[in-house]
């Protein structure tokens, strides 16, 4: 199970993902309460162990930008909204290769499978993050998906499910419904581990680490 501490602001909160066991935390270079500068991250990541994964989110950041900023970051993967646009990926991977993980966000709704069929069948992704959003937010909205849908739609099979990633709503508290009923790669969370927008709570950070941990056991 991969999982996901997203949204950091600080390299404590960061520090606080790792110590819980996560293998990737999130920075947003978006919109958003928890936004950050490339600067920011780039002072953070610098004291962040080689093993952590360091995912930028990106949601309306051209190639130009992306690309300075996972060199500045030293980020390991991005992951892209819809606004990215969608020859983005594919030089992104020219440029940094195999080693950087590209991410594409599907948010679930009407149009969740056809967009997800279509970025399955893209080489140069490794992975699909199926998320909520509202009318003002594209990421980290607290609001839960409906999981028992996209089980019929969306995660059927063990090839359907191989790269997706759950997100939207997660917390200590659902996440082991959420993959008992999915049975997803992996799961990302926000809101659900925040004491406030952009600042961790270390007791939730440390129970959904562990409750993911132990329902993905086989």
């Amino acid at each position: 199970m991969w999982i996901k501490i997203c949204g950091n602001t600080s390299l404590a909160d960061a520090q606080m993902s790792i110590d819980a066991g996560a293998d990737a935390v999130g920075f947003v270079f978006a919109a958003s309460p928890r936004r950050v500068t490339p600067q920011q991250v780039a002072a953070i990541t610098s004291d962040l162990p080689a093993s952590i994964e360091k995912i930028g989110v990106f949601v309306d950041s051209s190639f130009d930008e992306i690309a300075s900023t996972v060199r500045l970051c030293k980020l390991t993967g991005v992951q892209l909204h819809a606004e990215v646009g969608n020859e983005t990926a594919a030089e992104l991977r020219a440029k940094f290769g195999s080693s950087l993980r590209i991410l594409r966000v599907v948010h679930f709704g009407p149009d969740a499978q056809k967009q997800s069929a279509a970025l399955a069948s893209d080489p140069d992704l490794d992975g699909i993050l199926v998320d909520s959003r509202t009318a003002t937010a594209v990421g980290g909205t607290g609001i839960a998906f409906d999981w028992n849908a996209a089980s019929q739609i969306l995660f059927r099979g063990p090839e359907a499910r191989k790269r997706l990633i759950v997100a939207g709503g997660l917390n200590p508290e659902n996440v082991s419904t959420a993959i008992a009923t999915l049975a997803p790669w992996g799961v990302d969370v926000v809101s659900g581990v925040e004491s406030a927008p952009g600042h961790k709570d270390r007791a939730k950070v440390m129970a959904f680490v562990a409750n993911a941990r132990s329902t993905a056991q086989p």
